[in-house]
């Protein structure tokens, strides 16, 4: 890995960041499937794979972070890239779980456990990363197999009925939440991967377009084909799940097709990077991506409230809700263009980095 700043991993988040945006205010407005179908089927390419794309980024930024300690075997080094970890996990954690109420979709709080689990596997090979990216797919059908997935859950209004008692937030948390642990941390430890590899050399990234696209593709058609031959009529709820690409429940063909869509999207943002540099648009590509943190908080606390206000929050159009992310995204990709002229960090981000070093 080279020794300067991969400003395509911020861009690859800019990305992630606006398509968040899109699935977030077309689920709570209602407009997911009012629209024509071929606008359905476009905006659907995003559901799941732009919080998959940030989960990834962020083991490669687990690995970008510990790479000098885990180069020079320095214990004290590794202790306390360790320390620093756990303190960001504790951080999100904690933010997640008070912007909860606000926010039921929220995915700070997963990513608290995310990276304090990801803390016991810091100085693991290259090879045990993928066992356990592969054990975390495997153990959620373990618990899928024993577990009722649909326990805690109010379908009709998207919320977890139980999530403040112990054992609600425990299932929430691991097994059935919006991100749970299990398989979702196949993604940060997949990330941590990459975090290793010098995405800049060129053949490198050929191969991990190439990779993500085929995944992408093949994850989707082969358990579409096996569906239409094994339950031509389509009575069958189970085997459209258990064969199922979306976010809900996480199936491995969902994981499949998650990372490869993260892993093309990073490959293609890494070109653009290196193609173009950090300047004109790209600049405030890269300036978004830094500011993922603070965006994603006021995609809720300004962008939906704004749309409450005008009465505009449920019951919209596709097209309505695809205008309302457009705008919004346009709006924040501004403001981090013109924040990050003057300040280093965003202000979450700097929160963030005072709290824990």
């Amino acid at each position: 890995m080279t020794s300067g700043r991969v400003i395509g991993y911020d861009i690859a988040r800019a990305f992630a960041t606006c398509g968040m945006v899109l699935v977030n205010f077309k689920v709570v407005m209602g407009a997911e499937t009012n629209g024509p179908g071929w606008l359905t089927t476009l905006a659907g390419v995003v559901d799941g794979k732009a919080a998959a794309t940030f989960v990834v980024l962020a083991g490669v930024g687990i690995s970008l972070m510990t790479r000098r300690a885990r180069a020079s075997r320095d214990a004290a080094s590794r202790l306390a890239d360790r320390g620093l970890l756990l303190k960001r996990a504790a951080f999100l954690f904690v933010v997640g779980i008070a912007y909860y109420p606000i926010w039921p979709g929220d995915i700070l709080h997963f990513y608290g456990i995310y990276l304090a689990l990801a803390a016991l596997l810091l100085w693991r090979s290259d090879r045990e990363l993928w066992i356990w990216t592969a054990l975390a797919v495997v153990g959620f059908l373990v618990l899928l197999a024993f577990l009722d997935y649909e326990r805690g859950w109010d379908w009709d209004a998207l919320a977890y009925t139980d999530f403040w008692t112990p054992a609600g937030m425990a299932r929430h948390l691991f097994f059935n939440g919006f991100h749970p642990v299990l398989p979702w941390i196949a993604f940060l430890i997949a990330g941590m991967w990459l975090g290793r590899r010098d995405v800049t050399d060129e053949r490198f990234r050929r191969r991990l377009l190439a990779a993500g696209v085929t995944m992408a593709v093949l994850g989707s058609l082969i358990p579409a084909g096996l569906l239409r031959v094994l339950d031509p009529t389509g009575a069958s709820e189970d085997l459209a799940a258990l064969l199922g690409t979306g976010p809900i429940p996480p199936m491995p063909t969902y994981v499949v097709v998650g990372l490869g869509a993260a892993f093309a999207t990073i490959a293609i943002s890494v070109a653009l990077g290196l193609r173009f540099g950090d300047r004109g648009p790209t600049a405030a590509l890269v300036a978004t991506g830094q500011l993922s943190l603070t965006l994603y908080v006021a995609h809720v606390m300004i962008g939906m409230v704004a749309l409450a206000l005008m009465g505009r929050l449920e019951g919209q159009t596709l097209a309505f809700s695809l205008a309302a992310t457009a705008i919004f995204c346009g709006l924040a990709i501004l403001f981090a263009w013109a924040w990050r002229r003057r300040f280093a960090r965003g202000p979450l981000e700097t929160i963030m980095r005072a709290t824990t070093g």
